[in-house]
């Protein structure tokens, strides 16, 4: 299968896709970006909603108690480490960046708690600008599809993805890679029934038993 076909079976499934994360301001995006790891899209929806609720600016969020937004980040998991991230992230934004999320990724990277993906993520989200984010449902798919090698890892896999698609179009087929790894291959239980893929799937034997 072609890397064409395997766009068009995409746009199909999705052919207007968008971040589930909830946002409504820069910081806030970075932030559930962050909490996201190894957590849903709707379990950190639930947290943000009660923390930006409770804290509606930067400034606030840099002067919670630690203890209270850990009670509040607790559900997204390892949140003690993810509380010190958003109380730090906050401080860093109102004292060197006069409250706005920056653009560049040197800068980005910096921040605790943000590695290549969130800032792949929020770029491209945020500011459009053209980026592959490599979570776990992209390496999955990148790697069951054959568009990148089983011991490929996320910075290779990304370099692979971004040499398939064309630069206008990343953020789209990161968001599609997400929404068909959440919904349809799945890592446990993927509908190969139902999936044009299958029949260059590595995983098709194993999981049609």
């Amino acid at each position: 299968m072609k890397t064409s076909e395997i766009e068009a079976y995409l746009d199909s499934l999705f052919p207007n896709p968008h971040c589930e994360l909830l946002y409504t301001k820069d910081y806030e995006l970075l932030i559930a970006i962050v909490l996201s790891a190894q957590c849903t899209d709707k379990r950190v929806n639930m947290v943000t909603s009660v923390l930006f609720s409770k804290y509606p600016s930067l400034k606030q969020l840099k002067e919670a108690p630690i203890s209270d937004l850990e009670e509040i980040i607790h559900p997204v998991g390892s949140f003690r480490k993810k509380a010190v991230y958003v109380k730090e992230i906050a401080s860093i934004l109102v004292d060197d960046y006069d409250g706005v999320v920056p653009k560049e990724r040197e800068k980005l990277e910096k921040f605790p708690g943000v590695g290549r993906k969130t800032v792949n993520v929020f770029l491209s989200e945020f500011y459009q600008i053209p980026a592959i984010g490599v979570d776990t449902h992209v390496e999955r798919i990148s790697k069951r599809l054959g568009l990148a090698s089983s011991k490929d890892d996320v910075l290779q896999v990304e370099k692979k993805l971004q040499r398939k698609f064309k630069k206008e179009v990343w953020g789209k087929r990161h968001l599609q890679m997400v929404l068909f790894g959440r919904y349809h291959c799945k890592a446990v239980k993927p509908e190969c029934y139902h999936c044009a893929f299958v029949e260059i799937c590595k995983e098709k034997k194993k999981n049609l038993k």
